[in-house]
């Protein structure tokens, strides 16, 4: 499986860490963000990633030629503009075509013990175009899925009006986790072009049955690292998870 790391980000709200190095470069325990995202992905089997960037891009190619790119096979998509989740992806579509196999996207804010091969596994009993990790969580903006697990709609906050692209009664509300494994048919069927969300190209596909599927990813550890306060506490936390990888 060949994954792609989004690290193409401005990184605001990890200011005043970012005003010099890109996102992808903030330490978190001693190691960067993507140090720690590389090496979860070469332990569970990955070694072909493209990565996007554009913040302090020059920064992250150094980085990787210094540290021979962690033994793996690495390329580097750079967004001039940035394209956002959906633009990014399809930006670097030329890296996963040709292939029937999954690949795995993975946000470099993210720390996580998720185990890809599970959830890759559950990608293929599914059938999925795409799966998403998700949690029972608090958010700001939740995912809402059918009885199935599959997507339908999403919603703002926790008493904000649902909007669904499908009728179902009692949909489930979930958090979004930032990692997701997709069937390179997607580029296929991803109409939109230049700077795009995926979320919303997501809504889309499901409104049509695409199959957009719910991994559950409540029992493993998960932190979004993109603020400076959860910078504080993956720190305290990231003893007990020091093997990530």
């Amino acid at each position: 499986m060949k994954a792609m790391v989004l690290a193409a980000g401005l990184g605001t709200r990890l200011r005043p860490l970012t005003d010099d190095r890109p996102k992808a470069l903030v330490e978190v325990g001693g190691r960067t963000l993507l140090e720690i995202t590389l090496t979860r992905l070469r332990s569970s089997g990955i070694s072909d990633v493209i990565i996007n960037t554009h913040h302090f891009a020059d920064m992250v190619a150094e980085y990787l030629r210094a540290h021979q790119n962690f033994g793996m096979h690495i390329e580097i998509s750079y967004e001039p503009v940035l394209l956002d989740t959906g633009g990014g992806l399809k930006n670097a579509a030329h890296f996963f075509v040709g292939s029937d196999e999954p690949f795995l996207v993975h946000n470099v804010d993210v720390l996580s013990t998720i185990d890809f091969s599970e959830m890759l596994a559950f990608h293929r009993e599914r059938n999925a175009l795409a799966t998403l990790a998700v949690q029972d969580r608090r958010t700001s903006r939740y995912l809402l899925f059918d009885q199935g697990g599959q997507l339908c709609g999403r919603r703002v906050g926790l008493d904000g009006i649902p909007e669904l692209v499908r009728a179902v009664e009692e949909p489930r509300a979930r958090a979004f986790a930032g990692i997701h494994i997709l069937a390179p048919s997607i580029f296929s069927v991803l109409d939109e072009q230049g700077v795009f969300s995926i979320i919303p190209a997501y809504l889309r596909l499901a409104a049509g049955n695409k199959p957009i599927a719910a991994f559950d990813a409540d029992r493993y550890y998960w932190r979004d690292v993109g603020r400076l306060e959860s910078i504080v506490d993956a720190v305290r936390e990231i003893g007990d998870y020091a093997q990530l990888e």
